[in-house]
């Protein structure tokens, strides 16, 4: 094993995830081909919707829509060239390829996490407030807090990928960085690092934690108030549908703060590569699979937009 920095040499780094898999490479390519192409169509027809149903122009489905569209930027960020790498069986990835896909995965992954903090505080001003609802939450204050969520994320991937650059290599005969994951990520790539990487690991706990942690506590304190406004309310009728309007939001939460938290706030010893690949399945694939479809299929409102522009779909053929 060599040892070389970004700075003199560009290494290769081979992603080697899917490489020792029992399942046929096949297999995997159909089943991440499907995952992909109904995340992209579920998003894509949530975006439309809101977009065109003046019945969903509310703050709640103005984050809806800003969270698929980086749903559907954070699949695009990984799942294409996994299904290349299945495809072709190369497995090589340039050095600046894999630093490219580490910013948008991370910038991407961030925002998401944000958008659904800021969805926490949109149900939370809905429930506890109502009558002020829609001069608080506007759509100027919502794209506000939109364009913030972006800005917040970029700085902080750029700190990381920062952090990155230099770091040197732990390489094999033929220059290679080997890494056991399929795209690339933070963990992975550390793991592969033969530098000094105590100031990286400080920045995940600290800087990164922070950063999880105060979305985190915004949404625990939002439901925290909304739970106390629900068990206030004087009809059973009207405590259900308060708690059917938060439970799309308390699943997606649950999805993508729960991997999250498994693979980057564990010490490295007690999350195996195994874990840490179950776990990016998760975020990168499965949750904004699950967006479209957890807020569809429990939403009355996307349901009957749903079937409206179905039913001009067949006026118009007709």
């Amino acid at each position: 094993m060599g040892c070389a920095s970004n700075a003199s040499h560009s290494p290769v780094f081979l992603l080697l995830g899917f490489s020792r898999a029992r399942v046929p490479h096949r297999v995997l390519f159909l089943l991440f081909l499907a995952i992909y192409l109904t995340t992209i169509m579920g998003n894509v027809t949530l975006v439309l919707l809101i977009s065109r149903d003046s019945r969903l122009h509310s703050p709640m489905y103005y984050l809806l829509r800003g969270l698929s569209i980086v749903d559907m930027g954070l699949s695009t960020v990984t799942l294409p060239q996994l299904l290349a790498h299945l495809v072709t069986n190369d497995l090589a990835l340039p050095a600046a390829h894999c630093l490219a896909q580490f910013f948008f995965f991370y910038a991407f992954g961030v925002t998401d996490t944000l958008v659904i903090s800021v969805m926490a505080l949109d149900r939370y001003v809905a429930i506890c407030d109502p009558l002020h609802y829609h001069s608080v939450m506007n759509r100027q204050l919502c794209a506000r807090l939109l364009v913030l969520s972006w800005v917040v994320s970029i700085v902080h991937t750029m700190l990381h990928v920062g952090l990155l650059l230099p770091l040197h290599w732990a390489e094999d005969a033929e220059g290679n960085v080997k890494l056991p994951h399929f795209f690339c990520d933070h963990r992975p790539l550390l793991r592969a690092s033969c530098s000094d990487i105590h100031p990286n690991e400080l920045a995940i706990f600290l800087e990164g934690g922070f950063l999880m942690l105060g979305p985190c506590a915004l949404i625990v304190l939002s439901y925290v108030r909304i739970g106390a406004t629900i068990l206030r309310l004087p009809s059973a009728s009207g405590r259900r549908r308060a708690v059917s309007t938060c439970g799309s939001h308390l699943t997606m939460v649950g999805f993508l703060y729960g991997t999250i938290i498994w693979v980057y706030f564990q010490p490295p010893s007690q999350n195996s590569q195994d874990q840490d690949m179950v776990a990016a399945v998760m975020y990168t694939a499965v949750t904004p699979l699950a967006n479209p479809f957890v807020y569809s299929l429990r939403n009355k409102d996307v349901k009957g937009a749903l079937h409206r522009l179905l039913r001009e779909g067949r006026v118009d053929s007709g």
